[in-house]
């Protein structure tokens, strides 16, 4: 059974939140419609304005921005120290894979703007049985990475007292969890519907078993990836607000500007065509990530990616239809590094994926997986830390 796709980008039903009307267009395109013709962004930049007089000067920093080094968290800073005229506290929970581009373009970052950093580095023998058992519960290994990112910039806020945390892009620019016409916020119903796979930290510790290591991981362990109570919250008085519900969010003219005015990298990354070098340059293990949205759902980054710019008008259909069949399902050579550090082999890691798969998509076989293999590697690949693989359980 063949997949449905949008009429007007290349997305296909299996996306996760997507819907289509009686034209066949995706609730995506229609979002973006409303984002282009609807919104009133001279009443949104008024507003944003108001919020950002009203911490200005008040504590020792005036805002968090979490950061990871990829575009949008790098336009987020930029906009918040240039534009807004704040004084941020830069807060990067760190995954295990940065690369070496995203590391060197941090630097120049924090150096060109002037912002202090705090860098947390969480517990990789932790990381690692979450990994794993992330992948096995809900077919995706990034479970520590959403809600780290997401957590853990909200307790330095308590702990440090600064009241607003400014995000970047709103989900509505890619998912229909949330529309353009309403102000999204992270809150415990976000948490719970994006951020932790439906998994809450309490529930994955008992989860946890000695599959891959015999490490003991507890409840006090999963403290960076638990998002503090709303009633905490309030009484901290902290707000949260993405920067993309005040102004229009375009990627490509951001990433002209952090180019330009911070001589921001663009880099390789599996799975992606070259003119997005943009895209998701901070993780050595993005193209593991994206090719396991492929066997699960028979889509991966390049469709977003070419979705995006077929409804701002920089592509056709046929052409991101194009680029689709060309680079999107690929297996990586990060692959076999992945596997490495969870102590697996491929055929274990594709009967793992296969519950996952969503209908009417039919996942590759371990033979056809292996015959679409990308036959490139990144220039940095030997450069990706190995360490941590010879942490497998009994070595």
């Amino acid at each position: 059974m063949s997949m449905h796709s949008c009429a007007r980008c290349v997305m296909p039903e299996t996306a996760e939140s997507l819907s289509f009307d009686d034209r066949g267009v995706c609730s995506v395109c229609r979002q973006i419609e409303v984002k282009q013709n609807v919104i009133d962004w001279t009443d949104r930049r008024v507003e944003l304005d108001r919020i950002a007089a009203s911490v200005r000067g008040v504590g020792d920093y005036d805002c968090i921005v979490p950061f990871s080094g990829g575009k949008d968290s790098t336009f987020t800073l930029w906009y918040v120290v240039k534009e807004l005229k704040l004084r941020p506290l830069v807060v990067r929970f760190d995954h295990g894979f940065l690369r070496p581009t995203v590391i060197d373009n941090s630097l120049k970052t924090f150096r060109m703007l002037g912002v202090d950093v705090q860098h947390f580095t969480p517990n990789w023998q932790v990381v690692r049985k979450l990994m794993f058992e992330s992948l096995r519960r809900r077919g995706d290994f990034c479970w520590h990475c959403h809600t780290g990112i997401y957590s853990y910039p909200m307790w330095v806020s308590i702990w440090q007292s600064i009241p607003l945390i400014i995000w970047g892009e709103p989900s509505a620019e890619y998912a229909s969890f949330y529309k353009y016409d309403e102000i999204e916020v992270h809150d415990e119903e976000r948490y719970n519907l994006i951020i932790n796979l439906g998994i809450n930290p309490e529930d994955m510790a008992g989860m946890l078993d000695d599959t891959i290591s015999d490490y003991p991981v507890t409840v006090r362990d999963l403290k960076p990836y638990t998002m503090p109570s709303m009633q905490l919250l309030k009484d901290k008085q902290v707000r949260q607000m993405f920067l993309g519900n005040y102004i229009p969010w375009d990627v490509k003219k951001q990433v002209d500007i952090i180019k330009k005015d911070l001589n921001w990298k663009g880099d390789q990354v599996e799975g992606v065509p070259p003119e997005y070098d943009y895209e998701k340059i901070e993780c050595f293990m993005q193209g593991v990530r994206d090719y396991i949205k492929y066997l699960k759902r028979g889509f991966g980054r390049t469709a977003h990616l070419a979705s995006i710019d077929i409804r701002n008008g920089r592509l056709s259909r046929e052409e991101g239809a194009r680029l689709v069949a060309a680079y999107d399902g690929r297996r990586p050579p990060s692959l076999d590094l992945f596997l490495d550090f969870l102590g697996i082999d491929e055929k274990r890691f594709m009967e793992v994926v296969e519950p996952h798969v969503v209908h009417p998509h039919e996942m590759p076989t371990l033979e056809e997986a292996r015959a679409s293999a990308q036959n490139w590697r990144t220039w940095d690949y030997e450069l990706w830390s190995r360490a941590g693989r010879e942490t497998a359980k009994g070595d």
